[in-house]
């Protein structure tokens, strides 16, 4: 197995370690936030806004996911935190929530999409696949942990657990030996959000015209609420409902696709509601990226001319390899430490 210490550097009293699964978590930011400053260019905006406004979603984020993972321990039946609560700032020791560091790290991006006249439906639709694929790459992370893991199972692709990772009633080696496999939830989930990104990417490409400001996040909470949804039958570690089954993780998946589901039917007027409208039907592009935005050849404007003009049934045709995008032909609770 790994060791998921890279190495360790003593300072006197003091000890840093750098873990893989933090190695894996930037690496997870840099090339989502990669992918999705592609697609903010590709809709004419300053991609510059990403970055800076990454500066402000980070630390929202972090703070977000523990404070997530913590609640969720505690609406458990968990008592870790509630005995000594000191605890809750020890983020070192691993506990962090994927759900907790999106909704924080979107309240922060939406804070500097105001003050900087930055379109957020752009912002949400641009970061939507890079939220899939960025916690598909850190998922590897639980694999060096030993974490993230299913029920036993004889099925091929199942792995081994050391017997101090596992949780009860897996840790007994006379009922469950040290040859027995388990199956590799992070994998299942790994591959379910690369085939989430690369169908989202793929949709905002070939029908762009379509596109609404706002669908593609709402298909993000579609898909990322189905897939967790499934996930979380081969999550037995995940704090339940008292008397329940159903852990809350579960419930928030379901909501979160439901919701993602309405905002879809009403965006593109399928059904209409009185407190939700379909919204704009543009991105709001800021003046400033407008102006220096690189003017469009003639044969752009034609093809782009020529393409709004074709009939329907042509539209489904595949697009050429000359059209395709490096990002979608390439391609197509992430939680942090201790997994939630």
């Amino acid at each position: 197995m790994i060791d998921p210490v890279i190495f360790t550097i003593n300072f006197g009293n003091f000890q840093f370690s750098l873990h893989w699964y933090g190695v894996l978590v930037m690496i997870s930011v840099l090339v989502g936030e990669w992918i999705a400053e592609r697609q903010m260019r590709r809709q004419g905006e300053n991609p510059e806004h990403l970055w800076e406004g990454l500066i402000w979603a980070i630390p929202a984020a972090v703070v977000g996911a523990r404070l997530w993972y913590v609640v969720n321990d505690i609406l458990g039946g968990g008592t870790w935190y509630v005995s000594a609560p000191i605890r809750i700032l020890q983020i070192w020791e691993g506990g962090l929530h994927f759900y907790g560091a999106v909704l924080a790290g979107a309240l922060a991006f939406y804070i500097y999409a105001r003050r900087n006249k930055v379109d957020i439906l752009l912002i949400l639709d641009v970061v939507a696949p890079s939220l899939l694929i960025g916690q598909g790459i850190a998922r590897l992370g639980n694999y060096i942990n030993q974490e993230l893991y299913g029920p036993p199972t004889d099925l091929p692709w199942g792995i081994p657990i050391a017997p101090p990772q596992r949780t009860p009633p897996w840790h007994d080696l006379v009922a469950f030996p040290e040859s027995t496999r388990f199956h590799p939830t992070f994998a299942y989930e790994m591959l379910w959000n690369f085939l989430s990104a690369g169908l989202l990417l793929w949709l905002s490409r070939r029908f762009e015209k379509k596109v609404k400001p706002g669908s593609v996040f709402a298909g993000w909470l579609v898909l990322a609420g189905v897939g967790r949804v499934w996930i979380e039958a081969f999550r037995p570690d995940q704090p339940r409902v008292p008397g329940t089954d159903l852990s809350y993780s579960r419930i928030v998946a379901v909501v979160m696709a439901l919701v993602g589901t309405v905002i879809l039917l009403v965006k593109y007027e399928v059904i209409r509601l009185s407190f939700l409208s379909p919204g704009p039907a543009t991105y709001a592009i800021s003046p400033a990226a407008s102006k220096t935005a690189p003017a469009k050849t003639e044969g752009e404007e034609q093809a782009q001319t020529s393409s709004a003009d074709e009939p329907e049934a042509k539209s489904e045709e595949e697009p050429g390899p000359d059209d395709a995008d490096p990002v979608t032909a390439d391609g197509d609770d992430a939680e942090i430490g201790t997994e939630a």
